[in-house]
């Protein structure tokens, strides 16, 4: 069949009136030996047909689900590669690598619009030939893998997480050099490019949906391999160029998905010359996750998405591991008091401010990683944010009256500066910092002012005074009316009620 026949064949439908069998009939075509160009046409139509959810119902079936997927080249089913046919189907024209893109692109929509289609793709094991095309996407389009990797996304197989893993090693050049330690990246390398990028990103985010949805269950024994990547992703950051940002951002996402027990990969690292104050640990990812969150401090906007999945990282590394605590310079020994602790440039300083943002999660988690900071102690808090600040948290968490938090930690150092304990008594506790003092008002007052002002306060007091005594008469007035109403009334009903039961009244 020709495109002119096809172009022929849609001609007669009202496409407003009869998309289900327009869809009907594209499947139709496809499911016959037609040319390239003719399979791009139908492909192209039923994508744009694909995003309306009510038209689904023909795609959405075994048989639907098999003609897209046999024009994507995948055996559904079938998650080893043959390699003599591999290599036979990588010799593919540029006219058939773009039939396979636009079948990835309606197999997406599919399953993305129809609960009824994700059924199938579980019936049918199309994951299996997701990962089985994966595998020898690396010679294909670069399309081609980035939509593979987008409908893997959509499936949520957990079989994918080594595949995926895999893809991010080979997308970002990852050379092992021992269980957990990956080689640093050459300094004279040139910039990831941006299709890699794009595919790490969406390996990233693949990973994240699959721990998403087993939190809690199979996402405790996921591969040392996929905590291992993300934390190459962090070191990788100067081969990362401007995409880097987002890429950090995917990587934080899966991060918080995982265990917090999960999180010591990202300290244990072998590292040549360790500091022992660190017990040795190496550092370097804690570092880049602190950079990327003053990066999105700095940023301004879009906090809640942004800045929020990194504090909460931050703040559970800091609650179960004491060395990633004490790495963390944000709240350094007290010395300049004279400043209100929310004014200034250093991360302490921008912290502060977003415990008062008007976004209620975004203020919460500041605040939260802050109080871990000070080993949950509400005076180690208040001494660096002042109670103004810290008033929203403590409310929260019912330490108005001081106290800790419930985690338990080492005990507490004496860090206070000299400079820091000279100034203690002058502080003022609400802001945080040591205000300059007020002038004297009748300082530079004559006699004659002072004596009209101390005038002027008398007169307000007595006026005042008259006023609640007044109040006070009227209410006890008041009172008494309604006192002695009540009791006539009470009278009156005693005595109709004597009257009514008694010899001498009426009988009713």
């Amino acid at each position: 069949m020709s495109t002119m026949d096809l172009n022929i064949m849609l001609s007669q439908f009202d496409a407003a009136n009869e998309e289900d069998k327009l869809c009907q009939s594209v499947l139709t075509v496809l499911g016959r030996q037609v040319q390239p160009s003719c399979q791009k046409t139908c492909l192209e139509t039923l994508r744009i047909l694909s995003r309306d959810k009510r038209v689904l119902a023909p795609v959405a079936t075994r048989e639907g689900m098999l003609i897209l997927g046999g024009m994507a080249r995948l055996r559904a089913g079938e998650e080893e590669v043959d390699n003599e046919k591999s290599s036979e189907e990588d010799a593919l024209s540029e006219e058939e690598e773009r039939v396979v893109v636009e079948a990835l692109k309606c197999l997406c929509n599919v399953v993305y619009n129809s609960p009824a289609a994700q059924q199938v793709s579980v019936d049918v094991q199309l994951a299996h030939g997701l990962c089985a095309s994966l595998r020898k996407a690396r010679t294909w389009h670069h399309e081609v893998g980035l939509f593979t990797l987008r409908l893997l996304f959509l499936l949520r197989d957990w079989h994918a997480v080594r595949l995926l893993s895999e893809v991010l090693e080979h997308t970002l050049d990852v050379r092992w050099v021992g269980p957990y330690e990956a080689a640093r990246p050459d300094p004279q390398a040139l910039t990831l490019p941006a299709e890699d990028n794009e595919r790490a990103m969406e390996a990233l985010k693949a990973l994240f949906n699959l721990t998403l949805s087993y939190a809690g269950g199979k996402v405790s024994v996921v591969s040392s391999r996929v905590r291992n990547v993300t934390v190459k992703v962090h070191i990788a950051q100067e081969l990362l160029g401007f995409k880097y940002f987002y890429v950090s951002s995917h990587a934080v996402n899966l991060l918080n998905n995982l265990p917090v027990s999960c999180l010591d990969v990202l300290i244990d690292v072998p590292v040549q010359g360790g500091e022992e104050r660190y017990g040795g640990k190496n550092m370097d990812a804690v570092q880049m996750l602190l950079d990327f969150m003053e990066k999105r401090i700095d940023k301004g906007s879009n906090y809640k998405e942004g800045l929020t999945p990194v504090l909460s990282l931050l703040t559970e590394g800091s609650r179960q591991h004491r060395e990633i605590r004490r790495y963390i310079k944000v709240l350094p020994p007290l010395k300049d008091v004279k400043i209100r602790p929310e004014i200034g440039t250093t991360v302490r300083n921008k912290l502060v401010r977003l415990m008062t943002h008007v976004d209620m999660g975004v203020k919460q988690t500041a605040a939260e990683f802050l109080f871990v900071l000070c080993k949950e102690s509400v005076d180690n808090l208040l001494k660096y944010t002042g109670y103004g600040n810290a008033a929203g948290l403590l409310v929260a968490r019912g330490l108005l009256a001081g106290g800790r938090g419930e985690t338990q930690y080492s005990e507490d150092e004496d860090s206070d500066t000299e400079e820091y304990k000279s100034a203690k008594p002058f502080i003022n506790p609400i802001t945080g910092h040591v205000e300059e003092p007020m002038p004297n008002p009748i300082e530079e007052m004559t006699d004659e002012q002072k004596e009209y002002e101390a005038q002027k306060l008398v007169n307000m007091f007595d006026k005042l005074s008259r006023r609640e005594t007044s109040n006070h008469r009227d209410s006890v007035r008041s009172y008494k009316s309604t006192e002695t109403e009540h009791s006539e009334t009470e009278h009156d009903r005693n005595w109709e009620s004597e009257f009514l039961h008694s010899d001498n009244g009426y009988s009713l």
